[in-house]
Formats: structure tokens, sequence, C-alpha cells
């Protein structure tokens, strides 16, 4: 019989209970820091401390999965010559993407953002953080077990993850190439990981831009209802 361990939540000290008015102030206060996240394609190349990158990701890391197996692996990039390797081959896949693999709709989704082919952010910004989703893993390094819920798990670590980089007051950019084979292997990554997503991070330029499409939030009212 499997004899299941817990901890009590109240001798741990992790959950700090708070009344009504308490929790309504820091809900706006998080809400009031958030809404100010935007995605830029215009960077600094002003290094940023390698330990405010480590400890955002380390944020990422205390994010829920299935069966915490935590099935998620970061590679952060800061070398100039890798980033140069990633910008080429990023770029390859994104003229074939630009130039018809897309399709209409697709392409006519993006218009209003004024993306193209040209990914110079992927050299610029200092950081570039490669997520991977592993497919086997386990609760400690090293498992093969089978690793479940693996894309929910590995979306809900990256929302983690920006959320973390806004506050420490950071910029990002979601990059999505596909496919994404290329950082594979340039990260010399297992065939068991599956590129999942870029994050590009630094500083936004002084005439960083924000596409007015990209401002159009929906209302509270249109994601919500009450039952």
């Amino acid at each position: 019989m499997t004899e299941y361990k817990f901890t009590p939540l109240n001798e741990l000290g992790d959950f700090v209970s708070r009344n009504d008015e308490e929790m309504t102030a820091r809900a706006e206060s998080f809400f009031d820091d958030i809404k100010r996240r935007h995605t830029i394609r215009d960077f600094t190349d002003q290094p940023v401390p390698r330990e405010v990158i480590e400890r955002c990701i380390e944020a990422a890391g205390r994010a829920p999965s299935g069966a915490n197996h935590q099935p998620w692996f970061f590679g952060l990039v800061g070398d100039p010559a890798v980033k140069r390797d990633i910008r080429l081959a990023a770029e390859e896949e994104e003229r074939a993407f630009y130039a018809g693999r897309a399709g209409e709709e697709w392409l006519e989704a993006l218009d209003p953002l004024g993306t193209g082919p040209e990914k110079p952010f992927l050299e610029t910004a200092p950081w570039l953080i490669a997520v991977f989703a592993q497919r086997r893993g386990g609760v400690e390094a090293g498992m093969e077990k089978k690793n479940y819920y693996l894309h929910e798990s590995v979306g809900i670590a990256c929302g983690f993850l920006i959320a973390a980089l806004h506050h420490a007051g950071l910029a990002t950019l979601t990059h999505t190439p596909n496919p994404m084979s290329f950082l594979s292997k340039a990260l010399d990554r297992p065939a068991t990981e599956k590129p999942y997503l870029l994050i590009v991070t630094g500083r936004p330029q002084p005439d960083a831009a924000v596409p007015h499409h990209s401002m159009i939030k929906k209302p509270l009212g249109d994601i919500m209802k009450v039952y």
C-alpha cells in the first residue's frame, strides 16, 4: 500500500490569509502592473544580469504540472554566436512562412502587427530563452517516465516566466517560428524534447513602438461568465 506523505499548509508557512480588502487591493495592484506588459520587437543590447533571468526561470519552475513532473527545460542563450545561429535558422523558416506556407488567412491575421521574416531582435536582445517541452522525465532529473498534460504544464510555466520577467522590469517577445527543430540542434537538446517557445527579453529601445492592434483587449464580459 502506498504511503502518502503530506505537510499541512500552515506548517509550510507559504499561504498568507488576507481579508477581502487586502485581496482586492492586491488583485488591483497586479492587474495594474500586468496590463502594462507589451510585446515589443525593438530591444537594446544593454546587458541584463544573468541572475535576474535565472531567478525568473526559477519562478517559472514553480508552476503546477501534470503529476508534478515539471516537463520543461529552459535554454538560456546569451552567447552572440549562438544567437546568430538561431537568428539565421529562424529567418530561413520565416521566409518560407511568409512566402506562402502560412496560408492567406494566417498572414491576414498577422498583417496588423507589421511582422515579417527579418528578426534582428534575436541578436540584439541580451537574452533568448528557448523553452522545451519534455515528453519523458519525472519529478527528479534523469527519470524516464511518461510526462502528462505536457502542453498545459509548459504553457502555464511560460505564463509564469513572462509575468516574472515583466515584474523584474524587462520587456519580452514570444517568438514561435514554425517548425522550430533548429532550436534542438542549436542547443543540442535530445529528441525527447520538443521546442515549445522562444522568449526574447531585455530592455526596450527608447523608440520601441507597440502595434495598436495588439492593444485591443477583450473586456471582462467577453472572456468570462458567472454561472
